[in-house]
């Protein structure tokens, strides 16, 4: 998407670990995923829920990757980030970030709130253009209260890694129902992509969006335009709808 100077694309995506459906009616979409991810033509792609392996799914499925889902979703000339969130009796998954700009760091943080939710902070500096581009990529968690701890803990890392006149991405699942959590993103200076005349970005549910749950979040960047894409297919392969946001950087 990077056609004009300074301008790229970046995509928020909860792939429900490539599988959807219950019992019986289970099916894998990791290949459909793929195709789709390469549409988003993002320079960025955030994702979460992201397998790295699991021997029972790998058993059930006959067309189950040899690759982490991370690597296996990587477009062409992309390169594939990933940390572990939880561990899981068959596998373990987390949140992955694929971006076809070079990679210059990368680092992850344990943000879990309590034992029976493990979330992470998945933090990539890239280089954008050659402008240093911090994106975090996150998954929050499903309690109200963890949610605004976690808020605390990725201002703290943010304050503490990042220089100030550095952009930032912050993008993911936030599970924040009615956007409460854009106040406190807004006094760290991040401001919501999807905050913009046009649409309602509904994302949750897939087959019928009645809430935003997914967010990117920027500083020190300009968002263009923010779309939700829609349609039978993509409401078929998440719970989930991408979130998809053009950015140009700041000239402040």
């Amino acid at each position: 998407m990077n056609s004009v100077s300074n301008a790229f694309r970046v995509a928020t995506y909860n792939i429900h670990k490539g599988v959807q459906g219950i019992g019986p009616a289970r099916r894998l979409e990791i290949h459909n995923l793929g195709h789709a991810i390469e549409q988003l033509d993002a320079d960025i792609v955030c994702l979460q829920e992201v397998r790295k392996m699991n021997s029972l799914a790998a058993t059930q499925f006959s067309r189950w990757p040899d690759l982490p889902q991370a690597d296996f979703l990587a477009p062409e000339g992309y390169t594939a980030v990933y940390e572990t969130n939880a561990i899981t009796r068959h596998g373990e998954h987390g949140n992955a970030l694929l971006t076809r700009w070079p990679v210059l760091r990368t680092s992850h943080r344990d943000i879990s709130d309590h034992r029976f939710e493990q979330r992470g902070l998945l933090h990539v500096a890239i280089d954008v253009d050659g402008h240093t581009v911090h994106t975090i990529v996150v998954h929050l968690g499903l309690i109200r209260g963890s949610r605004k701890r976690q808020i605390i803990q990725l201002g703290n890392f943010i304050e503490r890694e990042i220089p100030p006149d550095e952009a930032v991405i912050v993008a993911g699942d936030f599970n924040d129902w009615g956007a409460r959590m854009r106040y406190s993103m807004n006094a760290m200076g991040l401001r919501d992509s999807s905050d913009l005349r046009g649409p309602r970005t509904l994302t949750f549910p897939s087959r019928m969006p009645v809430a935003q749950l997914d967010f990117i979040y920027g500083r020190r960047l300009d968002p263009v335009s923010c779309t939700v894409p829609r349609g039978p297919i993509w409401a078929r392969m998440s719970d989930h709808l991408p979130l998809v946001t053009d950015f140009v950087l700041s000239k402040q």
